[in-house]
């Protein structure tokens, strides 16, 4: 089970959505809108929908006749609210997109959400993903990764945690019981040359995987 979350970001930073067929599709306020004119109908509508125009909010009214609009004013963003909901559909992966591209503060948030929520639900995979580039977190341990032509460049840098005990396997750049410290630029732009490994003891390593194109 794959569940999309759609924020209302510059539709220029859209994936690819046929990537994902049978997945259910959650809209974030705007990002319901953005859904429908993709020619996708969202399983869910989450936010306070302050971003959208009276004719769209009727619009949305008129798909989920039940919805429960949340306060504009609240502890949680938006994209926090839709994360919960996507728990709901107990899914194998989380993919949020539309949330890079705009505004930067609404890019660190959803970034920050999705770490609390790997954290939370370690048996669940959440991928923030855009038109270039994939970025996710990584806990302590062996992880495998695959050669992929749409992200030719693997970047690792300390989230929350500096990481230690860090090695690469199969990488273009190998390196084995490093320490990657906070500001650290040194592991950017690496690439992969078959199937490879990253593995670190401790810490908490945000991996970015991108593209030219």
């Amino acid at each position: 089970m794959i569940v999309v979350v759609t924020a209302g970001g510059p539709v220029k930073e859209l994936p690819d959505f046929s990537l994902w067929p049978s997945a259910v599709y959650i809209g974030v306020d705007a990002g319901t809108i953005v859904l429908l004119e993709q020619g996708i109908q969202p399983a869910a509508a989450v936010g306070d929908f302050d971003s959208v125009s009276a004719t769209e909010m009727a619009k949305i009214e008129m798909l989920f006749p039940e919805l429960n609009r949340a306060a504009a004013e609240k502890d949680e963003t938006d994209t926090e609210l839709a994360l919960e909901k996507a728990m709901d559909f107990s899914p194998e992966t989380v993919i949020v997109t539309g949330v890079t591209g705009g505004r930067l503060d609404h890019y660190m948030s959803a970034l920050h959400a999705i770490y609390k929520y790997q954290e939370k639900f370690p048996d669940t995979g959440f991928v923030l993903v855009n038109r270039q580039n994939r970025i996710r977190f990584l806990a302590p341990g062996v992880h495998r990764i695959q050669p992929d032509a749409a992200y030719r460049y693997i970047s690792f840098y300390p989230f929350a945690q500096e990481v230690q005990g860090f090695k690469l396997e199969n990488f273009k750049y190998e390196v084995d019981d490093e320490v990657i410290p906070f500001g650290s630029t040194r592991f950017i732009s690496n690439e992969l040359e078959a199937e490879g490994s990253v593995s670190f003891a401790s810490g908490s390593c945000i991996v970015i995987e991108s593209s030219d194109r």
